[in-house]
């Protein structure tokens, strides 16, 4: 089949170690690891930012997030937004004829109509258009009427919702994005699949965080028993990811009470988590099936990162990108069909809250080489820019809960902060290192000086870009 039907599914904070596959069986994910052994499994596919809105970005565009304007979750305060001149794979699919639509989580502007999924190539939108939702208390927008909840676990309205997309578009070319809002807090699954957790000797945070992702496995069994009644299955290239890895730490109001604020679990000992540059905040599994098209039960180690997809897929389905700004990703069809690139190209990653600063959090990887700016300890620089961060959260909370009493975003003035000096940057060959452990920034100082300039480049080339967005 030219032109596969797409599903591409994310989910949200899900690192390598909460797959039953990659997990040591801690996790019961019986579908995403029957999905992982009928298809191709990325080993080394990175996520377009450490944190969500900028890696979601990154995804819809193919460009790197800063570029786009989308840098932090913060949607409130406007951060989350991908500029209107940008063009996202929705609008390309549409273009080419393709039924498109959403499910699920959006956080790329969540406050105006201008950047509502409906206005950014979606046809259709079923899900949240902020950062997270409570699973029993949720407000579903359907293409921009809000939906009360009905009491239903959110995550299962989510599977109903995919499945009545692919039904009703089963006979037409379609791309489906199932943005899954799990295993993100709140922490809040059904308690039967909970106490199996507890009962198997996990802290009840931890079980309630695997308790959601094995719930979201039920919903992605769904999905597939869906396309297979249609009959469409193996003409479609249902593809699962994370927007970035495990969170390690949560808000105090995301969890029940008297259950940890700490996340910390299993993540293949790679170092870093949610929000860090490091390993285990970029590199997430990606898996996708497609028989008609694709090898099946393989494994790649080619480096691909978010940005790849955009010009992968509109190239596996012959669509052309309707976009007028240059892509950052690189076409990876021939990587997926067994053929090994040439050259490794380099990628890059920077991320802190507010606007971005590049000393901090910052990396690049080119072949084995990996080069890390620590994040830095940066606190406000008084009570009053304090006070602003606090007051953020607040209006976060009241969001998420009560949509309608905040329609457009704040325009506060940002937190003014107290950046200490950046220490010499970490070098890691990630061949013989991929946890991290040994910088040998010491023993190469030639490729980590070269590899800093780049990085100091490619900071300065995109924050301008970003910095003369209109909006």
């Amino acid at each position: 089949m030219s032109r596969p039907n797409i599903v591409l599914m994310v989910a949200d904070d899900m690192g390598y170690g909460d797959f039953g596959l990659y997990s040591e069986g801690r996790v019961h994910t019986p579908a995403l690891d029957e999905l992982a052994s009928q298809g191709i499994r990325l080993t080394q596919h990175y996520a377009g930012s450490a944190v969500c809105s900028p890696s979601r970005a990154a995804l819809l565009t193919g460009r790197y997030p800063i570029r786009t304007g989308a840098v932090t979750p913060q949607e409130v305060l406007g951060n989350d937004r991908i500029a209107l001149d940008e063009a996202t794979i929705a609008d390309s699919f549409k273009a080419a004829g393709y039924a498109t639509g959403m499910v699920g989580k959006w956080h790329n502007g969540a406050l105006d109509p201008r950047f509502h999924p409906n206005a950014r190539g979606f046809d259709e939108f079923a899900g949240f258009r902020g950062g997270w939702a409570d699973y029993y208390r949720w407000n579903l927008d359907r293409n921009g009427v809000l939906e009360k909840s009905d009491g239903r676990y959110l995550t299962d309205v989510l599977a109903d919702e995919a499945a009545s997309f692919i039904n009703r578009h089963q006979a037409e070319p379609f791309f489906l994005m199932i943005t899954w809002n799990a295993p993100h807090s709140p922490l809040q699954a059904p308690e039967e699949v909970t106490q199996k957790y507890v009962d198997a000797g996990f802290e009840r945070g931890i079980a309630l965080i695997y308790a959601m992702i094995e719930v979201m496995d039920r919903g992605i069994a769904k999905v597939r028993e869906t396309l297979r009644s249609a009959g469409i299955e193996d003409d479609t290239l249902l593809m699962f990811t994370s927007d970035n890895g495990p969170a390690f730490g949560h808000r105090y109001d995301q969890v029940p009470d008297g259950v940890s604020l700490d996340g910390t679990r299993y993540n293949n000992g790679f170092a870093g988590s949610k929000g860090s540059v490091y390993e285990g905040g970029i590199r997430v599994p990606m898996i996708a099936r497609w028989a008609n098209g694709l090898p099946q039960n393989v494994e790649i180690s080619d480096q691909i990162c978010f940005t790849d997809w955009l010009p992968t897929l509109l190239s596996l389905s012959g669509s052309s990108h309707v976009g007028e700004k240059p892509v950052d990703g690189h076409d990876i069809g021939a990587v997926l069909k067994g053929d090994s690139p040439q050259e490794q190209p380099r990628r890059f990653w920077q991320w802190n809250g507010d606007s971005p600063i590049g000393v901090t959090n910052a990396a690049m990887r080119h072949g084995d080489w990996k080069l890390v700016r620590p994040a830095l300890d940066i606190s406000y620089a008084s009570d009053a820019d304090q006070k602003l961060a606090d007051d953020y959260i607040e209006k976060d909370i009241e969001y998420k809960y009560y949509p309608e009493n905040i329609t457009e975003k704040f325009n506060w003035p940002e937190p003014k902060k107290i950046i200490p000096e950046p220490p010499s940057p970490e070098l890691y060959d990630l061949s013989i290192d991929p946890c991290e452990t040994n910088n040998v920034a010491a023993v190469h100082p030639a490729i980590a000086s070269d590899m800093l300039v780049q990085l100091e480049t490619w900071f300065e080339e995109v924050e301008s870009e970003r910095q003369a967005i209109v909006e």
